[in-house]
């Protein structure tokens, strides 16, 4: 490529550097110095006079030495080292060479010390020296001569132990540049002639081989330099820049133009050359070696090239000739002939990008930080700009391009926006692509991408999206979701599967896609836990559409019967089948069951994901093959699950009664269910059977109600009796009430159930069954039978029997039976003619036998009367004869009592001779006494307590009867008061 073509910058400020002008200063002009060099941090001249002078940053002289005799005209340092070289001519005697020590000073003057001198031969032949090379191990040094002849010289220069030298190289042609090149396999000894570059081994396998001609054309003195970063010979001819390697030429950059001088600073190759205006005249004028009798008025051009990146990073036309190129400190300095000095710092990278970005050269921007390795953040803003003035070119795929390179750093919203447009749209996949491959994708974004698959129903990128291999890259629920509201379920249903959301698969299956068989093959292929969740949770829906499926599951589940089944994959030859949009997995094939649908839809939870072999078509329908899922028959491994109650599943058959019963009854006859669990499971399911009973007539109204009858009337069936009863009302049961009351000992609810149901047969069964255990239902039975004239009549003579036991029993006052019979006209007189003809005359027998015995209670209180007067105003006499104790003959000591009893006083129990005889008692008479006074003592206590008789007056039938006898108690004596 021809620099002609190459883009020209400015990245160099050039200043010219101010020297010093002191005393002691060191002048710079041709003149004044034979040869200049750098080393690490100082340039070293030398002069005509044989003085090497050491500058620093300031370009003074910080240390100054007289080093030959005669004219200094090569210096180098040998790299990395301290050592420094310096070579004298006077073509009178041959070329001295020295090696100093810049570390070590001699301690009378203070100058380096000078390690070696050495006397370089050329065959005894005047000629002078116009290339010097050493090996950074100082082991080898090559000087060239004008003659042709290249001298090597070989020993150990710092601590002067002997060296030798060898004519290595000769040739008709002068030497202009020599360079040694040092690898692993050997040194090579790089040589410029006027017309030829050659190579020399010099060490390694081919050491002792002629020099190999890498190329028939040479270069001009000062036109070979060393790139140590890449170890390549640079040569700078009039025509082009090579560059050479071990096996030749390398690579060249057409420059036309005569050279002078070529360097290499960094990534840079710096070229020193006269205009192209005097390139004529100076080829000419040239004599020995290229450029030495060019006229010294003539101007000579800087060009600073990156051969890499191929632009031209600085390029100059100076007035003056240019005497040396120095690199040190970071810059490029220039020093012409006339002593002026030049420094050339390059720009900061960034000032260069702003260059670049205003001449809008980005490609070039790019390759500059790639080629100096700037972070990432300062690269993605170059593609980020570069994306932005492509956008503004209407290059949007190119600009797409620059965005995704600068993805890392950059806020997508501010790409996004970009490209909302319907019409890039494709550019705005792309970019929300390459965000969720990079793991920066929101949920925002993955909404936005699945967005845009819809609405250009690119079907395919869809299916790609969500089935990339590998980790996640966006939000699971928001794809989910937006395939859902997109339409594309069975895309969903496969990204849940994936990801083992089997909840949201099988609310895909039975929401969306209306698949319930599809659904209840996929739920009975889950683990117990995840079986249970959507069981329970679609187990209405999935009974409506599938009842016995769903029905037994619910059954093996809630008896802990529950196994996941498995399915076996069979490939087989199949006939080609019409694809159909909108599948992701299979082609649309005609389906023999649930699980062939299923399995053609998503893999089942029980096979791998990269189980299922994708169906291939041909254009000429043959046969391919294809994956058939087959259920297998052999139960899975049992997983151990906690079985939850039976009444968690109760909702979900609401609306299936007879799926409950179903249910219901498998559980009741299960023995793996709990024995407390089953009362809630029989309760149910005799009121599921009531229910049935209502719901339905005939036949099948009393196989329903036989069923309910005779599950409660087995004993060891644990239903609550309330519940009985509660269920029994509400479905009006009748059986259920009277079985539980007679369960129960509830005669009178069974009678009362009868007479609410104007079943006056059935009462009086329950009369006839209960009565005599239960009196208390006659009166009951009396208020019934005659409430209405039908009821009276349907009774019979039942009435009169009624009656009769309510007399004979006392069950009611005569008054009670009035007003019973009063509350309505039903009752007539003859009704009760017997019954009032024999309670009149009863009543009056009553109260003549009353009288009797309050005459015989009067003549009593009377007799008693009489006869405490006589003992208290008669004496009385004794005349007993024998001991009322113990029947003997009574003697003295004698005790009588008023009561006529006598009695020994050693017979009566307490009395001791010499005690009180006054307060004896009769022991005949004390038994009687004693009760008496208990009696009286009680009747006393209870005439005080006026709660107990409020309380007995309440509760009394015939209150006046209850005021006497507490009267008689004394409840309102004057005592009792007090």
């Amino acid at each position: 490529m021809a620099l002609t073509s190459w883009k020209a910058f400015r990245f160099f400020d050039v200043s010219q550097v101010r020297l010093p002008t002191d005393a002691g200063s060191v002048s710079l002009d041709q003149g004044s110095v034979t040869c200049v060099t750098v080393g690490p941090s100082n340039i070293f001249v030398g002069t005509p006079t044989g003085t090497v002078h050491l500058l620093d940053q300031t370009f003074k002289a910080s240390r100054s030495w007289k080093a030959h005799e005669a004219s200094v005209t090569h210096i180098k340092q040998v790299p990395s080292t301290s050592h420094l070289l310096t070579l004298s001519e006077d073509l009178s005697h041959e070329p001295e060479l020295k090696v100093w020590s810049l570390e070590q000073s001699e301690k009378k003057s203070g100058n380096p010390r000078c390690l070696s001198t050495i006397t370089v031969q050329n065959a005894r032949k005047a000629f002078p020296v116009t290339g010097l090379s050493v090996t950074s191990d100082l082991a080898q040094l090559a000087v060239g001569f004008a003659n042709g002849c290249v001298t090597v010289v070989r020993g150990d220069f710092v601590h002067d132990r002997g060296t030798k030298q060898r004519t290595v190289f000769e040739s008709e042609e002068p030497i202009t540049g020599l360079e040694f090149r040092e690898a692993h396999s050997g040194t090579s000894l790089y040589i410029a002639t006027t017309s030829h570059i050659r190579v020399l081994a010099i060490t390694g396998k081919a050491q002792g081989s002629p020099a190999r001609t890498l190329d028939e054309h040479g270069c001009a003195v000062g036109c070979m330099t060393l790139d140590p970063a890449t170890s390549e010979i640079i040569v700078a001819r009039d025509d082009a820049i090579y560059t050479y390697g071990p096996r030749g030429k390398a690579a060249s950059y057409a420059y036309e133009g005569a050279k002078k001088l070529v360097g290499v600073s960094k990534d840079y190759v710096l070229i020193v050359s006269p205009p192209k205006s005097n390139s004529t005249t100076a080829a000419a004028l040239r004599t020995f070696g290229g450029t030495q009798a060019e006229d010294l008025l003539n101007s000579s051009s800087f060009t600073v090239l990156n051969t890499d990146l191929k632009f031209i990073a600085h390029s100059e036309a100076l007035s003056s000739q240019i005497n040396t190129l120095l690199t040190i400190w970071g810059d490029v300095f220039l020093l012409t002939i006339d002593g002026k000095l030049y420094r050339y710092h390059e720009k900061t990278f960034t000032q260069k990008l702003e260059i670049l970005y205003r001449l809008n050269l980005y490609v070039l921007a790019i390759s500059l930080a790639q080629k100096y390795k700037v972070d990432p953040v300062q690269q993605n803003v170059i593609f980020r700009r570069y994306g932005d003035y492509l956008y503004q070119k209407g290059d949007y795929d190119t600009a797409m391009q620059q965005y995704l390179r600068a993805i890392e750093n950059t806020e997508p919203s501010q790409i996004i926006r970009k490209f909302l447009d319907n019409q890039h749209l494709r550019n705005l996949i792309e970019y929300l692509e390459a965000l969720h491959e990079e793991g920066k994708a929101t949920s925002d974004h993955t909404t936005l991408l699945l967005n845009c698959y819809a609405k250009l129903k690119d079907v395919d990128k869809l299916e790609a999206f969500i089935k990339q291999p590998g980790e996640l890259k966006f939000d699971l629920d928001t794809a989910i979701v937006m395939c859902r509201q997109g339409g594309y379920f069975d895309q969903a249903a496969f990204l849940a599967r994936r990801h083992n959301e089997h909840g949201l698969v099988v609310d895909i299956l039975i929401e969306d896609l209306k698949k319930y068989a599809e659904a209840m093959a996929y739920i009975v292929r889950l683990s117990p836990k995840e079986a249970s969740e959507n069981v329970l949770k679609y187990g209405t829906v999935l009974l409506e559409h599938c009842p016995t499926e769903a029905t037994g599951l619910f059954i093996d589940y809630f008896s802990g019967k529950y196994r996941p089944r498995k399915d076996a994959v069979i490939v087989q030859e199949a006939p080609v089948q019409q694809e159909s949009g909108g599948g992701f997995l299979y082609g649309a094939t005609v389906a023999r069951s649930a699980v062939q649908n299923l399995a053609a839809l998503i893999p089942l939870p029980s096979m791998s994901m990269s189980s299922a072999t994708t169906t291939t078509t041909t254009g000429d329908g043959a046969k391919v093959q294809q994956t058939q899922v087959v259920e297998t028959t052999t139960p899975g491994e049992y997983i151990e699950y906690d079985v939850p109650k039976p009444r968690v599943a109760f909702a979900a058959f609401i609306d299936h009664p007879e799926s409950f019963v179903t249910f219901l009854e498998a559980l009741i006859a299960s023995e793996d269910v709990k024995v407390e669990e089953k009362t809630d499971l029989y309760t149910t399911l005799f009121e599921i059977y009531l229910h049935l009973a209502s719901a339905t007539r005939a036949e099948e109204k009393t196989e329903w109600e036989r069923k309910a009858r005779g599950l409660i009337e087995e004993k060891s069936v644990p239903i609550d009796t309330s519940n009985v009863l509660l269920l029994s009302d509400l479905e009006k049961f009748r059986d259920g009430t009277i079985l539980v009351s007679e369960r129960q000992g509830l005669r009178a609810d069974v009678f009362r159930s009868y007479t609410s149901a104007k079943d006056t047969a059935g009462a009086i069964r329950a009369l006839h069954k209960y009565g005599p255990e239960e009196p208390g239902l006659y009166p009951a039975a009396l208020a019934y039978l005659t409430s209405s004239p039908q009821i009276l009549e349907e009774a019979g003579g039942e009435v009169e029997a009624v009656l009769r036991i309510i007399d004979e029993e006392g069950l009611m006052a005569p008054l009670q039976v009035i007003q019973t019979l009063s509350n309505n006209a039903v009752a007539t007189m003859g009704l009760v003619k017997s019954y009032l003809s024999l309670t009149v005359k009863r009543e009056r027998d009553e109260i003549a036998a009353n009288r009797r015995l309050i005459a015989s209670y009067r003549s009593d209180t009377t007799q008693k009367s009489q006869d405490i007067a006589e003992l208290a105003l008669t004496p009385t006499s004794f005349s007993a004869t024998r001991c009322s104790s113990c029947g003997m003959t009574l003697d003295l000591p004698t005790v009588h009592f008023l009561c006529k009893h006598s009695f020994h006083q050693r017979c009566l129990p307490g009395v001791m001779e010499g005690s009180d005889v006054e307060e004896a008692e009769c022991p005949v008479c004390a038994p009687q006494n004693q009760a008496v006074r208990q009696v009286r003592r009680a009747q006393e206590e209870s005439g005080g307590r006026h709660e107990l008789f409020v309380d007995a007056l309440g509760r009394s039938r015939e209150r006046f009867g209850t005021v006497g006898e507490w009267l008689g108690r004394g409840v309102m004596s004057v005592k009792a008061e007090s």
